[in-house]
């Protein structure tokens, strides 16, 4: 079972929907205001709900393609973090230095 952190059953289950209509909303590709009104939610408060899950969650990352499909040499790589920060990564990074600071970006704030 879950570690919930000594939250409720109601306060997991609120945490649990909104974790499911943010993941819906990300994939769907609708706007905010869209999925707020077909669900019958807040705007305001799927805006607080995103930022507390995101504090929460792990980084995560994607690999981009080009719009043909195929691969390209890339001139710079860039990681947005769910909390919209952005590294710009030049080519010839050294690897070490970057495992470095997605560490210290890993460690809680």
């Amino acid at each position: 079972m879950a570690d919930t952190g000594g939250m409720s059953k109601t306060q997991e289950s609120r945490r649990e929907f909104w974790r499911r209509l943010v993941a819906e909303q990300q994939q769907s590709g609708l706007s905010v205001r869209a999925i707020c009104r077909q669900r019958g939610a807040s705007e305001h408060s799927f805006y607080q709900w995103r930022k507390r899950l995101a504090a929460q969650l792990p980084m995560k990352f994607a690999l981009v393609q080009a719009d043909g499909g195929t691969p390209r040499k890339a001139e710079r790589i860039e990681v947005v973090l769910v909390t919209g920060d952005w590294l710009r990564i030049a080519p010839g990074f050294d690897a070490a230095t970057l495992r470095a600071v997605l560490g210290v970006l890993r460690e809680p704030r």
